[in-house]
């Protein structure tokens, strides 16, 4: 039985999350715990020093105004927070979830989020958050720090769900890619739907030998894939077949090792979350 963790914010994508994790649940065969964390507050709304230009009694009852505005903010924040992870749960269940059960903590993201993924199989979250800038594509800003932080696969959903028939696996012969099609292979989420793989690079009778033994893989756990190598950019090349090929999800190892050659040269694994309106499966 599928475990999942599913990120949500009451953002724009907080129904899409709920969907996609009803699909990758397997309906009534799953489990899904929703997870609503409220960040930390910054630095304190009271002004540093104001020794000068205040009374004492003015100064006091000044603060005295932020320190209750710090309390009502809380319970507002805590309330909605209710109400979100109230109305998601209510849409798992009604979609015919099997176990649904709801997390709101106080802190960070990542820490909560760590401390609950080694009961899980998958981690859900969607593209975008409540701050994140819709018209210049930018991605929530937790986004990048799940993935690469979770050992979990991680799915990040796209902006509204529509059925799974076809998948795409990227496939650049690493360890993350090898997990990505051991997954897919054993996952009852996965079986009965079309895939192909692709690799993106040189096609040598060595990149064939290696797709050949993934298809192989696939088609045991009851897939039918295709398999194909392209050379060119990797980005532009794995975008053309999503969009040719009718693609509704795409699946690829995450984010490298090394963050400094990303920041150098870019993230294949960025430009496809940003640029592609499926969603998409990562592996680390």
């Amino acid at each position: 039985m599928p475990k999942l963790l599913a990120l949500i914010d009451g953002s724009l994508y907080t129904q899409s999350v709920c969907d996609h994790s009803v699909w990758a649940a397997g309906g009534g065969d799953g489990s899904v715990r929703l997870m609503h964390v409220l960040g930390r507050r910054g630095a304190s709304s009271a002004p540093a020093n104001l020794s000068g230009t205040l009374e004492v009694d003015g100064r006091d009852a000044l603060l005295d105004e932020l320190a209750s505005l710090d309390e009502q903010q809380a319970r507002l924040a805590q309330r909605r927070g209710r109400v979100v992870l109230d109305e998601a749960k209510a849409r798992l269940e009604e979609a015919g979830v099997g176990k649904v059960e709801v997390t709101l903590r106080n802190g960070d993201l990542i820490d909560t989020a760590l401390e609950f993924e080694s009961d899980v199989d998958l981690i859900v979250i969607g593209k975008r958050g409540e701050a994140a800038d819709f018209a210049k594509l930018h991605l929530g800003s937790n986004l990048e720090r799940v993935v690469r932080s979770s050992t979990k696969p991680v799915l990040v959903a796209s902006r509204a769900f529509k059925p799974i028939k076809r998948f795409l696996i990227a496939f650049d012969g690493g360890a993350s890619a090898m997990k990505a099609v051991d997954h897919i292979a054993r996952n009852p989420a996965f079986s009965g739907l079309e895939g192909e793989i692709l690799t993106v690079g040189p096609d040598t009778s060595e990149a064939r030998s290696t797709l050949d033994r993934m298809v192989d893989m696939l088609k045991a756990g009851g897939h039918t894939v295709q398999a194909d190598v392209v050379s060119g950019q990797a980005d532009k090349v794995i975008a053309n077949r999503v969009e040719q090929g009718g693609i509704d999800l795409l699946v690829m190892g995450a984010y490298g090792h090394s963050r400094i050659r990303n920041l150098i040269i870019g993230s294949t694994t960025t430009e496809m979350i940003r640029s592609c309106l499926i969603p998409i499966m990562l592996f680390r």
